[in-house]
């Protein structure tokens, strides 16, 4: 009994002295499981943080950490918009290899951008999800005994799917599940997990503006747009109270922001500040977000309040004793963006790289993905460091292993960068790769100074430009045609690292791509014609986008009805009588030389071409057309621009 007795004695004091070598006597937590926390902001361009060179908005509880910690300069997201970011940063694998590698709204489940009709039916929310077999950074830590927590943006799967953030490895979960429901601050719910925490805010419809006849300069217009319950305040809370929750265990904090992403609605006090700053300023009255009477003071009073939540969550884990056993980084998802009443130009948003669409956020140049990243931990890191090493949201996972001492999975495409914060050598990748299946398709290299892109790969492009960013890192003078050496390796690269994605609507046919409606609409077709239908289709692709013209309506009202309908029912538009045209047009057109009730359906990137001797053979064609519609509503662009992908094989 006295041997049991002083074994106790000893594994007591043993524990004890542990404790205290944590530097983290409050809380009894392990060195050896560090407490993890992961800021991303939305939308947030690399120039806009003080320690980043912005002079107009102040950020100075981002720069303090700055401070006592390690600075990133070359530091990139894995994509230049939400969804495929946050799919790179949580499974550790590039655009090459990843689930998601675009903005996915899954429009095919109905009327997905209709507020209403979300709030009426949940299935409606949010974007495809992610399945059940992919492993999440989240998931590898709930293994070491992490509890673990996300707050703010999901935009990974649907509520009532497997691709929710508690499938995903994610043990509490508050804020938006959806990225369309996050286009308003003061929605009429969010997410306590799988169930809806209703708010005291009113439906405003999507892209509502100022109510006709409106004085633009009078506060009182923009009644609709700052309503009771401001979600950064709700979700920051949470992100309080989970970590006052879990003090006494290690945890990993998740935290994506919503801010300062449009619209444009910031918290008053910050407003006023900025107003009284900045001085009168034109309103913002667009129709692509919610209209701002002060758009330069909001949008300044966002990233100053995403400032202070930061400060105060560094003060939250000084005040329980936790800040010197915790990882923090802080991040942005992509490049600052151009619309919405931003006016990037004016704070510098993207920093030395270039501003405004086609190089900033949604593209892969610099000023879209690469993005700012601080990391600070006391006794490992170094503080005031500035790092030049070369890094991707793709790295994280193994990063974050590695702090956590879990095995990094094989599949990963990161290297793990816990040799760099803690001053040790640090292997490099010798090459880093985006690909963007949306915005007309691209593909991105970094390889040492050297970075290359590909754009408009959609219409068929795969010329290569090449940028020398030791000397030209606003991507503006092309020398490809002086090095066709590294032109050739990265091309080898583009192959190698591009891997067909498993949805379609990620697919890229010019990269060598089939998608699976290719082969459906081949089955679809081969069908038809061994009923002994009549007609002949033609090889080809067509996407029917908003802005389609559609000429010879006439030639049969009854089935382009059809076709309407089905546009209206579930991509909200129809299409418009247009002038004659030879791209972008479905065009019904006479010709007798067909037999009656015959068809000829061409199909091909410009235009959809049907032809026929008669009504009814208008009438099969506008059938078969409706038959070989991809099932999936695909989006053009991030926002509001359903379109359709219409497929073909030729048959004879």
């Amino acid at each position: 009994m006295r041997k049991t007795k002083n074994l106790l004695f000893i594994l007591f004091i043993s524990s004890l002295i542990a404790c205290r070598s944590t530097g983290s006597e409050s809380t009894g937590q392990s060195a050896k499981h560090p407490n993890i926390v992961y800021i991303l902001a939305d939308d947030l361009g690399y120039g806009e943080l003080g320690v980043y060179g912005q002079q107009q908005i102040e950020t100075p509880n981002i720069d303090a950490l700055a401070q006592s910690g390690m600075l990133f300069t070359q530091h990139y997201s894995g994509a230049p918009v939400c969804a495929p970011a946050r799919c790179v940063l949580l499974t550790g694998q590039h655009g090459g290899h990843a689930y998601v590698r675009g903005n996915d709204e899954w429009g095919e489940r109905g009327k997905v951008w209709d507020y209403q009709a979300m709030f009426d039916d949940p299935f409606l929310e949010g974007q495809r999800p992610l399945p059940d077999s992919i492993v999440t950074v989240a998931e590898l830590l709930q293994s070491a005994g992490y509890t673990t927590g996300a707050f703010g943006k999901w935009g990974l799967g649907a509520p009532t799917t497997e691709g929710v953030p508690n499938k995903q490895g994610f043990d509490t979960f508050y804020g938006y599940n959806c990225q369309r429901q996050a286009h308003t601050f003061y929605p009429m719910h969010l997410w306590k997990n799988e169930e809806r925490d209703l708010l005291d805010n009113k439906f405003v419809e999507l892209h509502a503006n100022l109510q006709e006849g409106a004085d633009p300069n009078d506060p009182a217009s923009y009644a609709d747009f700052q309503l009771n319950e401001y979600a950064p305040d709700l979700i920051h809370r949470e992100v309080l109270q989970f970590i006052e929750d879990n003090k006494d265990e290690p945890f990993f904090l998740y935290y994506p922001s919503i801010i300062p992403h449009l619209p444009l609605q910031g918290p008053q006090e910050w407003v006023e500040h900025y107003e009284k700053k900045f001085g009168p300023e034109e309103p913002f009255t667009g129709t692509s977000y919610f209209p701002n009477r002060t758009p330069r003071a909001t949008y300044a009073a966002m990233i100053s309040y995403l400032d202070q939540q930061v400060g105060e969550v560094v003060a939250k884990l000084k005040e329980l004793g936790l800040y010197e056993n915790t990882l923090i980084i802080f991040s942005s998802d992509n490049g600052p963006t151009y619309v919405g009443g931003v006016d990037a130009d004016f704070f510098n948003s993207a920093g030395p790289f270039q501003e405004g669409y086609g190089f900033t956020k949604g593209f892969v140049s610099e000023g879209g993905i690469r993005v700012p990243m601080i990391a600070a931990w006391p006794g490992h890191i170094e503080p005031g460091t500035t790092t030049e090493h070369i890094s991707a949201f793709y790295d994280v996972l193994p990063t974050l292993c590695d702090v956590a001492g879990v095995d990094v999975p094989d599949n990963t495409d990161g290297i793990s960068f816990l040799p760099v914060l803690e001053g040790k050598e640090q292997p490099e990748h010798e090459y880093l790769y985006w690909e963007f299946p949306s915005y007309t398709g691209q593909q991105a290299v970094r390889m040492g100074n050297w970075k290359a892109v590909r754009k408009n790969i959609f219409a068929g492009n795969t010329d290569i430009e090449l940028y020398d960013l030791s000397s030209d890192p606003l991507e503006q003078e092309n020398v490809a045609g002086q090095h066709p050496d590294i032109v050739n390796q990265i091309k080898t690269i583009m192959t190698s690292a591009h891997r067909p994605a498993t949805l379609d609507r990620f697919m890229m046919e010019p990269l060598g791509d089939v998608p699976a409606a290719y082969l459906e609409a081949r089955a679809r077709a081969e069908k038809q014609l061994a009923s002994g239908k009549e007609g002949s289709l033609q090889d080809g692709y067509f996407t029917i986008r908003p802005n389609t013209a559609l000429l010879g309506s006439e030639m049969a009202p009854a089935a382009i009805a059809r076709l309407q309908q089905q546009l209206k029912q579930t991509g909200g538009y129809q299409l418009k009588t247009g002038k004659k045209t030879e791209t972008n047009a479905l065009i019904l057109q006479k010709n007798l030389k067909l037999p009656k009730a015959g068809y000829d359906l061409q199909i091909s990137p410009e235009r959809i071409l049907l032809e026929a001797a008669d009504a009814a053979g208008f009438e099969q064609g506008i059938q078969q057309l409706l038959q070989l519609m991809d099932e999936k509503i695909w989006q053009e662009k991030e926002m509001h621009q359903p379109t359709w992908m219409v497929a073909s094989v030729e048959i004879s």
